[in-house]
């Protein structure tokens, strides 16, 4: 079984003074959060798609989902966790308490505010973490990163060629990411705030998949004019290919 789990936790400080979290802000004609879903509704592979979000934005949550995309049993909508990691557990207890798992079942994590990932992308993943057992999107870094200790003094300077710039999905089998965060003591939960450094810090392998440059994640409002022409994008050639 393959489950789709959309992180939708943020509450947008970095958006500047808006009224709802970022996800629920509108590109085109629609929030950016059923961009997401949308993506993920259409992949029939998927045994069930679980959208995590506040807990004071679950009724909106499921009242957009019924608009857009009609009633459908497809989708789960339930409170996110403090943290991006305890979020990911909340998500892998529901399906742990709702279906038979078995060492073989995914779970594709996802940000909801990254609209523009793609169905190959998606693909990859699954196939990916059905191989190998954990994979995580990136794309090789186009500027210079440089590493500073302190914030006012660069410390180093990495070789670009060995850069990459994470993004999502971030794709594993279900049991070994459980296991993994449960050996973590509570000062490694603390710091390992993404799921793919779980596994890197306990040795084990995790795949690259390439990602877009397009699959952007929408943080600051620069990106949601980006995304506004991406969607544009996206509608022409829709209509081209009608």
């Amino acid at each position: 079984m393959i489950f789709g789990v959309l992180l939708a936790g943020g509450v947008g400080s970095r958006m500047g003074n808006v009224e709802k979290p970022k996800q629920y802000m509108n590109i085109g004609d629609r929030p950016i959060i059923i961009h997401t879903i949308e993506k993920f509704f259409v992949n029939d592979k998927f045994e069930k798609i679980l959208v995590l979000c506040p807990e004071q934005w679950i009724s909106h949550t499921k009242n957009l989902i019924k608009k857009y995309l009609g009633e459908t049993d497809r989708i789960a909508v339930m409170a996110g966790g403090t943290t991006r990691n305890e979020t990911i557990m909340n998500a892998i207890s529901y399906i742990e308490e709702n279906y038979e798992v078995d060492d073989d079942t995914i779970i594709l994590t996802h940000d909801s505010v990254r609209p523009f990932v793609t169905h190959r992308i998606i693909e990859e993943n699954i196939r990916y973490a059905q191989e190998y057992g954990a994979c995580d999107t990136a794309v090789a870094a186009t500027d210079t990163i440089v590493q500073s200790e302190d914030g006012k003094v660069i410390s180093s300077v990495p070789d670009r060629s060995k850069m990459y710039q994470g993004q999502t999905p971030q794709t594993f089998r279900l049991k070994k990411l459980k296991s993994l965060y449960e050996s973590l003591t509570d000062e490694e939960k603390k710091i390992l705030t993404d799921a793919a450094k779980i596994f890197v810090m306990k040795g084990e392998d995790v795949y690259l998949v390439e990602g877009e440059v397009s699959n952007i994640k929408i943080t600051y409002p620069y990106d949601l004019r980006v995304a506004e022409t991406l969607i544009q994008s996206e509608q022409e050639l829709s209509l081209i290919h009608i």
